[in-house]
């Protein structure tokens, strides 16, 4: 359970901003995407490496 402690003199829109980006941060929504369907795990294993080697192609255009 995620807990917001709403500082003094703070906004509310502020305080649901921070909540909102703690609760993306967490994780809870990409996960419940993801066990709505089975995903055999070479696939994923798959998916991670492609996902991994696009990141590193980005990286060294960066340089």
């Amino acid at each position: 359970m995620l807990v917001i402690s709403v500082k003094e003199g703070e906004s509310i829109d502020r305080a649901l901003k921070r909540y909102k980006r703690k609760y993306d941060r967490t994780g809870v929504m990409k996960q419940i995407r993801g066990r709505k369907q089975f995903v055999k795990p070479s696939v994923a294993r798959r998916k991670e490496v492609l996902k991994a080697a696009y990141i590193q192609q980005l990286r060294q255009e960066e340089e």
